[in-house]
């Protein structure tokens, strides 16, 4: 319960609720752990009754009405929780829920344990329930198995339940839980329901979370995904510089998000074009359909053309063969087992020398924050993903690491394959940066961007 306790601690403008087995000693450490609710979980279902608890109904009434009253007594807000409820029969539910209520909890929640409810089946549940029970809160929790659990908690919310649990990216157990970005921008943008949410938020706390759990955030997720806004296909290309909302139902800027014309096999030229413009590069037709070309017969070869390449490829095509304005000249990294990862690197930076040293958690990370140290104070660019994967076999495997920067308003992917991880880490995120530095080298609008971004 430390963590709890911590949160509790945390002076947060929230209520404080810790989740509960229905047992004398699991609410007692809830009461002393300084949370202000209980998340009281009672099982419901025959099949949790009889083969979990080796339990009785009636058993599991009369420890309801203990319980719940203890935790009364403890001075906890009680949200009466009915464990596999969508799998329970629908009279025995109501009667847990009745005597909770009688013994004095505050809220109650249905929970669909195993996701195994649909859209038709919640709102009929959840529209009885509401009608039945004379409680102030009745709450909806529901599990993904079938990838339903957005689905199955707005239909709960319209047929009365006025309180939902979710989950930032959708984590948890198994499929996961109902995610809470997706629910509340579909309540927002769908039903046009005014919620007290701060939704240029929800991206960055997706990335947050996904970091701080060490759980990858699906590409093609909903709302926070690195797919979301992302368009490729040269029909929707053409349709988004026309008019975004052609292939957008919500703006990127809604979620803290930013849009994204990706390079590929599927790419229309004016795709590229707006591309190149965007990297500040003027090019005549015929140069613009070899860059074209040339991106097409990279992505038919089955590899992913990131904006890197794509700035390799228009250089080389229009003659420029310019130096880039951020290159490695040295990196010096230590690491072991008894020692701090240590890495210390020097860059040119747009023809000046610059150096920085930093820590990190392993080598790549350390190396990393030492280049995102020397360029600080001039290009504050910002690592938003990072991907590596072994493309061969062995010990002496060559490293694919792909990564995602962003500086303001802008983001740019990278690749960079060696046998040497750190240095393939390098690359990608050098090159990555020097397409940031080319997108934005025009862009006062985006360096004010990243300027705000720096402060908050």
């Amino acid at each position: 319960m430390e963590a709890v306790k911590l949160i509790a601690q945390a002076g947060l403008k929230a209520e404080i609720c810790s989740a509960s087995r229905g047992t004398r000693g699991d609410i007692d450490a809830v009461a002393k752990s300084g949370a202000d609710s209980i998340h009281l979980i009672i099982p419901v279902s025959d099949l949790h009754i009889e083969a979990k608890l080796k339990k009785t109904r009636e058993q599991v009434l009369e420890i309801t009405r203990e319980m719940v009253r203890h935790a009364k007594d403890c001075g906890l807000i009680v949200e009466l929780s009915a464990e596999d409820a969508t799998r329970a029969d629908l009279g025995y539910l109501k009667k847990v829920f009745y005597t909770g209520v009688e013994a004095g909890a505050d809220r109650v929640v249905a929970c669909d344990t195993v996701g195994v409810l649909t859209p038709e089946r919640s709102y009929e549940l959840f529209a009885d329930l509401r009608q039945s029970l004379e409680v102030p809160v009745v709450s909806v929790h529901c599990h993904n198995d079938f990838g339903m659990a957005v689905a199955n908690t707005v239909a709960a919310l319209r047929a009365g339940a006025n309180q939902f649990h979710a989950t930032i990216n959708g984590l948890g157990e198994r499929a996961g839980n109902a995610s809470l970005e997706e629910i509340v921008v579909s309540l927002m943008s769908l039903y046009k329901l005014k919620l007290n949410v701060k939704t240029k938020q929800l991206y960055s706390l997706s990335q947050f979370v996904s970091r701080m759990t060490g759980v990858y955030v699906q590409p093609n997720k909903a709302i926070v995904g690195e797919n979301a806004f992302t368009h490729e296909s040269g029909i929707h290309t053409a349709g988004m510089l026309a008019d975004p909302s052609t292939y957008e139902p919500i703006a990127p800027e809604l979620v803290g998000g930013t849009r994204r014309l990706a390079p590929g096999k599927h790419s229309g030229s004016a795709g590229i074009k707006a591309a190149m413009a965007e990297m500040g590069l003027q090019t005549s037709e015929e140069q613009l359909k070899e860059i074209f070309l040339r991106v097409k017969t990279v992505g038919d070869k089955g590899k992913t053309v990131t904006d890197a390449d794509l700035l390799a490829i228009a250089e080389n095509v229009l003659g420029l063969g310019k130096e880039k304005p951020i290159q490695l000249l040295e990196i010096t990294v230590v690491s072991g087992n008894t020692v701090t990862p240590t890495a210390s690197v020097r860059l040119k930076l747009n023809g000046k020398e610059v150096s920085g040293a930093a820590i990190g958690v392993g080598p790549v990370d350390a190396a990393i924050n030492a280049v995102k140290k020397a360029i600080a104070e001039v290009e504050p660019i910002h690592l938003e993903q990072y991907n590596v994967k072994a493309i061969t076999g062995g010990t002496d495997a060559m490293v694919e690491v792909m990564v995602r920067m962003r500086k303001g308003g802008r983001t740019a992917t990278a690749m960079g394959v060696r046998e040497d991880i750190v240095m393939a880490s390098m690359d990608a995120v050098l090159g990555s940066m020097n397409v940031l530095t080319a997108l934005n080298g025009n862009n006062g609008a985006d360096k004010a961007a990243a300027q705000k971004e720096e402060k908050q």
